[in-house]
């Protein structure tokens, strides 16, 4: 079957929207996420439908067939390889390497992505802590919870982001952020939740709210 990259990043959408919110994707979510149309999500839709890729209901939404999310996920895994690759080998910092791998996830050569997986050592989570699936399309699973969640005085361990927009990211690469950065809490304000942290035993940070809450952590 050919499929052509725009309907391979609308899988891909539909996939995350999918994972994130627990339910199908509706078209004005869809048209949201990929910046265009609603008119023009329901003819990408309608084209991928007689693909048999994915199964729209009205009134409910999109999701995707066996097919369509197989699709997704190796698209996923291309990705999430690719970032990984470019972040620790070639050193990009990681707010700059999700349009690179945008370009690079389309690359259709399972052989290259198998050799890209094992030289990288068959890594489980890529550089903002998401998971990279593996061969056979499965995802690790792992304990985390938000950092606004944490207790005084307790150590933890970053190993994932709710969000990975740009500008959160370069924020958090300035501070000196990385999954793996160990983060004691110092303080917490009962007002606004802001929070003093202590990251990786040698800077004092101060932290909103909206930050907290998308910074995934485990104990350490």
């Amino acid at each position: 079957m050919n499929i052509t990259n725009a309907e391979e990043n609308y899988l891909k959408a539909i996939f995350k929207i999918a994972e994130k919110e627990n339910k199908a994707a509706s078209t004005n979510k869809l048209a949201e996420v990929m910046g265009t149309s609603p008119a023009s999500i329901t003819d990408m839709i309608k084209k991928m439908s007689d693909k048999k890729l994915v199964n729209y209901t009205k009134y409910y939404g999109v999701t995707l067939t066996s097919e369509g999310s197989k699709i997704a996920t190796n698209l996923i895994r291309r990705h999430r390889l690719w970032e990984l690759f470019l972040v620790d080998k070639l050193r990009f910092p990681w707010h700059q390497v999700h349009n690179i791998a945008e370009e690079l996830e389309h690359i259709k050569s399972d052989d290259l992505v198998a050799r890209l997986d094992a030289f990288l050592n068959y890594p489980k989570f890529d550089p903002h802590g998401d998971p990279i699936p593996n061969a056979e399309g499965k995802f690790t699973i792992r304990s985390q919870s938000p950092l606004s969640d944490a207790r005084k005085g307790q150590k933890y361990v970053l190993v994932g982001l709710k969000e990975n927009n740009y500008d959160f990211l370069k924020f958090l690469y300035d501070q000196g952020f990385k999954i793996g950065s160990s983060i004691t809490l110092l303080e917490k304000s009962d007002y606004d939740h802001t929070a003093k942290i202590l990251l990786d035993g040698r800077s004092e940070i101060l932290l909103g709210a909206v930050v907290t809450q998308n910074l995934l952590v485990r104990n350490e």
